[in-house]
């Protein structure tokens, strides 16, 4: 027998004991019966939503409604001796059932009686009204189609630790409230990008989660040994390099949505494992990137169903195109106050941020800066532009400033977004920049990894380009109004609970 479940805290475990036991028996009735408890195929079933909208035009007090086939489980379960009503539940929607002794006849009676909160049921019979108005199956026949052996959270109390709705997300998904819907926009968010991509010709691919070198971010990657090959590997942090490889074998635009690992921290914005879509489009730019991101950004807040104006995490955010576009410096100058283009300047603002400075290269000071005082204001959308170059080993230099990338990042609500870039190309300086660590940056946050077989790649000829990453984690977050992005990840990474 199962032990207590740990949802059921505010019972005391002889209770919950005693609870499961009772469903228990009413397995064994179920098999005594001759009923299969954990039941079969189910044809003709409709949708509760299509049923509903069926059962809008019949008469209130009409006694011929047509007759309709249901499945789902049952969210609420109330005895009145001869009758028994029931909420039934499906992927969209509820619908009362009326179930009467005399309708099913005295063979499917005693089934009635092996019902719980939970169980998955079939039911056939007549749609209409009941006494109080509500629409309702008045069922004819009842399918069995599988036993709830666990007893349900608490109606006020069950599920409510943040934790455990994450470790336990097949309850969040059936109790709690608006989180189906969440994951519904997540799918939905993900098909419109998808779908403005297609539409524009990128052609979507798929590159190895298991790599030589991890490139293309400033992350440490999860390593681990590929035994038959006798040699290490490592999990990929981000999807770009290889995608750059198809552009120079004349993929002209091509596109990724997968998971990328990142062995680092776990926050509100964080997860090991996360999501990406990286694409990249030959002959165009950081500028033409943006194009693309407020097209995707636009088409995924509509299949969301997101409003264009709303309040998120503290900051009033608006999804009217064109969205602001603003300088690096600029937002560091006005923020601050320093002379962005000064390291002196810039390195006693971070000193006043407790940011250190000896031996650092003045655009890495400067980036920590823009991160401990910029990024919280940005409420946006807003399209930051135009970065301190050093920072940037895989983009373009601007030709009248080569101290500065053309490269953007979106930001809403104080968090990155999207990352693009024009794209580096010149597989000289590439090498250059790949062999250059930057001082004061370790290993794990430095880009500056060499991918040999990446340059000899770029040494083929890759056309000038433009490249975009968002990460869709934080997109859906941002879009669903999540506070965290476990919130809008099925199954997060979690410490395993204490004795396993």
């Amino acid at each position: 027998m199962s032990s207590p479940s740990p949802i059921d805290t505010d019972q005391p475990s002889s209770t919950v004991t005693a609870l499961l036991q009772a469903r228990r028996d009413k397995l064994a009735k179920l098999q005594e019966l001759g009923i299969d408890p954990w039941g079969s195929r189910f044809d003709n079933s409709q949708a509760v939503v299509s049923v509903r909208k069926e059962g809008e035009s019949i008469a209130q007090d009409a006694a011929d409604g047509p007759t309709v086939r249901v499945a789902g489980r049952i969210m609420l379960l109330r005895n009145a001796g001869r009758l028994v009503f029931l909420d039934l539940v499906d992927r969209t929607g509820r619908l009362q059932v009326m179930i009467g002794k005399k309708q099913v006849g005295p063979d499917t009676w005693p089934v009635v009686g092996c019902l719980d909160l939970g169980d998955i049921i079939g039911v056939e019979g007549r749609l209409g009204y009941s006494n109080s108005g509500e629409m309702t199956i008045f069922a004819s026949s009842l399918t069995f189609l599988t036993k709830s052996l666990e007893t349900p959270p608490d109606k006020y109390h069950g599920l409510v630790d943040p934790e455990l709705r994450q470790r336990m997300r097949y309850l969040d998904l059936i109790h709690g409230e608006g989180v189906r819907d969440r994951f519904v926009a997540r799918s939905r968010i993900i098909e419109a990008i998808r779908r403005v991509l297609t539409d524009r010709g990128y052609l979507e691919v798929e590159g190895p989660t298991l790599q030589e070198t991890a490139g293309g971010a400033a992350a440490r990657p999860f390593t681990t040994h590929h035994n038959a090959l006798d040699m290490p590997l490592v999990m990929r942090i981000a999807l770009e390099l290889h995608l750059k490889r198809l552009l120079v074998g004349g993929m002209e635009r091509v596109f990724e949505l997968g998971r990328v690992y990142r062995n680092e921290g776990i926050s509100p914005r964080h997860n090991p494992e996360f999501t990406m879509m990286e694409a990249y489009e030959a002959y165009g730019d950081y500028a033409s990137m943006m194009d693309l991101t407020e097209a995707v950004l636009i088409a995924a807040a509509e299949a969301a169903g997101t409003p264009e104006t709303f309040t998120w995490m503290g900051h009033d955010v608006s999804l009217k195109p064109p969205f602001p576009r603003k300088r690096y410096d600029d937002l560091l100058a006005e923020v601050t106050g320093c002379d962005p283009e000064d390291p002196a300047s810039v390195a006693a603002e971070a000193s006043k941020h407790d940011i250190e400075t000896a031996g650092r290269h003045p655009d890495v000071i400067k980036s920590e800066l823009f991160e401990e005082t910029v990024e919280k204001t940005l409420s946006g959308p807003i399209f930051v532009i135009d970065y301190p170059a050093a920072v940037c080993p895989l983009t373009k230099r601007k030709s009248d400033a080569p101290d500065i990338a053309e490269r953007f990042e979106l930001y809403v609500a104080g968090m990155e977004l999207a990352n693009a870039y024009t794209e580096l190309n010149d597989p000289d300086l590439q090498e250059e920049l790949f062999r250059t660590q930057l001082a004061g940056l370790s290993d794990d946050e430095s880009m500056a990894r060499m991918d040999h077989d990446f340059i000899k790649s770029l040494r083929h000829g890759m056309p000038p380009a433009g490249g975009l990453g968002i990460g869709i984690d934080r997109l859906v977050m941002f879009l669903t109004q999540a506070s965290s992005i476990r919130d809008v990840i099925l199954f997060p990474i979690h410490r395993p609970h204490a004795g396993g």
